[in-house]
């Protein structure tokens, strides 16, 4: 074992003297073929004498100075253009350091216009002999790449550094399934230049023709801060292409020279957002967060989740979760438990419906702060089943309430929906009325009370986006209600963080989240079809199946009156809403009532009472149908 470890480390020495062996072979080459070139092929004798005499000087001296640079270690595969710059500059300082000689020598050295020959020749045949190992390797993977079963011919969008560092790591990743075509970019002075042995081929609006003439399947962004109306316009402009799509996402940006393959994403919904990325002030959070008692109700749904997750990092003194789902629950106990093993955790299954078991959680853990995320959400399945959502949503809600007051909770956040504004169903009426509920606990209470308004969510349980998702894998059709539909969508990340924002930091009763543009659903669907690398209306068909009940083709974030009073604040709006009716409490017993007894007409009625502004489902659906 000894001698195969001796053997492995003389192994760069003897590689390091070959090169050297190489190096005067060609310094002895370059000076012999500059001496003939001089004389026009025939060397006088005196002049052989100098060559003679000169050579070994030169070698020695070259030796020396590519020593000192590190030459003799080279990496035959690898080595780019800083190794060239050190080369040249190995090569030129010997020849100045041979110059110099010059003057101290004893006998006759080559003439000043035959070292000026060498110099060039020695570069030329120096640089040839250690880039043509890596030029032929480049040559033979391109070649097989190109040729090989699986491999996708690719345009890499974006010429700058971020193209060019990605790029460079395609063309050297021997098992890189990405057969680079060329370039594409805005920037007219970048077109027809190479990078890497790659040509700018054009700009962007040129993919589809580029796309179509090179049978290209793949288009990589290599645009890191590429905006989002910029990824739907490249999107559309290959609408009509079978094409997939890859982007290195922002995260990445800053890294500047460790770009690779392995950072490519697939091309999501939420690039395609219409609005900027929010940033939070994370050492406000950590303030109000770190060292209290903290309670999630929802805790298993995507939004209830995310909120424990973000609060479980700036370490609160205990985090309970509540929830009916106990299956998704304990995951993400054990999730949370993994990563913060030090964070008291408890996960407590239970139904909000439940007064006296939530009023028992409450004396017993002592939130000092409450996330209320617990809700029936889908719209559909609650027209069918309205006196369920009545008596989770509006009396689940006000069990949690009233447990917050009782047990002297400092903050309680409502987490509520678009959908109760000038509600058309009971799934958004019955959120209008949580709003309503904690407004008229909060008159009465020491607890700070604030409900946050926003759209949906992308990738939510029960979303359009995971919907899509699976129709498209099944071969379609996707489904859409209406092609004039839109919608506010933002990611779970970013909503999440600014409800705790806008809960914690006491700016208000009703906050409403700054959603962006609404996006057409119609519109969703098709480049997220596109993105699959499918042609919308051809391998994939877009459905429209109406309106279903208690649907809109729009949401507002605001009523009339909300928008008058609010107040703009790091994307959060601070609204005054409307007080609750003076006979508020014997009309909500009334609908609890009629609830229980399972009675859907007439919680439809008490709803009506409840909220002037509520338009049953039928109601709406019947003046869409008169106006068009």
């Amino acid at each position: 074992m000894a001698q195969v470890e001796g053997g492995l480390r003389c192994f760069p020495l003897l590689r390091s003297l070959l090169v050297l062996l190489a190096d005067a072979a060609l310094t002895g080459s370059a000076l012999l073929c500059a001496m003939l070139l001089r004389f026009d092929g025939v060397l006088p004798k005196p002049w052989w004498s100098a060559f003679v005499q000169g050579l070994p000087l030169l070698v020695l001296v070259r030796l020396a100075m590519l020593t000192w640079f590190g030459l003799q270690r080279w990496s035959f595969h690898r080595s780019g253009l800083n190794e060239a710059v050190r080369l040249v500059l190995a090569i030129a300082s010997a020849t100045l350091v041979f110059e110099a000689l010059r003057f101290f020598s004893l006998f006759e050295l080559p003439p000043r216009s035959v070292v000026a020959i060498e110099f060039i020749l020695s570069t030329a045949l120096m640089g040839f002999y250690r880039f043509v190992p890596r030029t032929a390797r480049l040559w033979y993977l391109e070649q097989k790449r190109s040729r090989a079963q699986g491999t996708q011919r690719t345009i890499v969008v974006g010429a700058g550094s971020a193209g060019d560092l990605l790029l460079h790591d395609l063309l050297r990743t021997p098992s890189s399934p990405w057969h680079v075509i060329g370039l594409v970019d805005d920037d007219p002075a970048k077109h027809g230049t190479f990078l890497n042995g790659k040509q700018v081929i054009g700009p962007i609006d040129a993919l589809p023709e580029l796309v179509a003439r090179h049978r290209v399947t793949q288009v990589l962004i290599a645009i890191p801060s590429l905006p989002p109306e910029r990824i739907r316009h490249i999107l559309g402009l290959c609408k009509n292409r079978s094409v997939g799509f890859k982007i290195i996402p922002a995260s990445f940006a800053y890294l500047d020279q460790k770009i690779t393959a392995a950072m490519l994403h697939e091309l999501s919904p939420e690039h395609l957002l219409p609005r900027d990325v929010v940033s939070f002030d994370q050492e406000e959070v950590h303030r109000r967060v770190a060292g209290r008692r903290i309670l999630v109700t929802g805790s298993a749904g995507s939004i209830g989740s995310e909120i424990a997750r973000q609060v479980a990092a700036h370490g609160p003194a205990s985090l309970v979760l509540l929830d009916i789902n106990e299956n998704e629950l304990y995951f993400l106990v054990r999730q949370l438990q993994e990563r913060y093993p030090r964070l008291p955790v408890s996960a407590i299954v239970a139904d909000i419906r439940d007064q006296e078991r939530l009023m028992r959680i409450g004396r017993e853990h002592a939130p000092e702060y409450v996330f209320h995320a617990a809700a029936h959400k889908h719209v559909p399945l609650m027209e069918d089943s309205p006196e369920e959502a009545i008596k989770n949503n509006v009396f689940g809600t006000l069990n949690v309430a009233r447990m917050a007051d009782v047990c002297g909770v400092e903050r309680f956040v409502l987490i509520s929906t678009d959908k109760a504004v000038h509600p058309t169903s009971v799934m958004g009426a019955s959120k209008r009325l949580a709003e309503m509920v904690i407004r008229d606990v909060a008159a009465r209470s020491h607890t700070a009370f604030t409900a946050v308004r926003f759209g949906n969510v992308l990738g939510s349980a029960g979303s359009v986006v995971p919907l899509f998702k699976q129709q498209i894998q099944r071969g379609g059709p996707v489904t859409v209600t209406h092609p004039d539909c839109t919608r506010y969508f933002m990611i779970i990340p970013e909503a999440v963080g600014l409800v705790v924002q806008a809960g914690l930091a006491g700016y208000g009763e009703l906050c409403i989240l700054d959603m962006g543009t609404p996006v057409r659903i119609a519109e969703l669907a098709a480049n997220m079809i596109t993105m699959s690398g499918l042609v919308p209306g051809k391998d994939i068909h877009i459905v429209y199946t109406g309106l279903r009940p208690g649907e809109k083709l729009e949401e507002t974030l605001m009523s009339e009156e909300e928008e008058r009073t609010h107040q703009v604040r790091n994307r959060i709006k601070v609204a005054q809403s409307p007080l609750p009716p003076a006979d508020f409490q014997l009309q909500l017993e009334r609908l609890r009532r009629v609830a229980q007894a399972g009675d859907s007409s007439g919680v439809m009625l008490a709803l009506c009472h409840l909220i002037p502004t509520y338009k049953p489902a039928r109601l709406a659906l019947g003046e869409q149908s008169e106006s068009r």
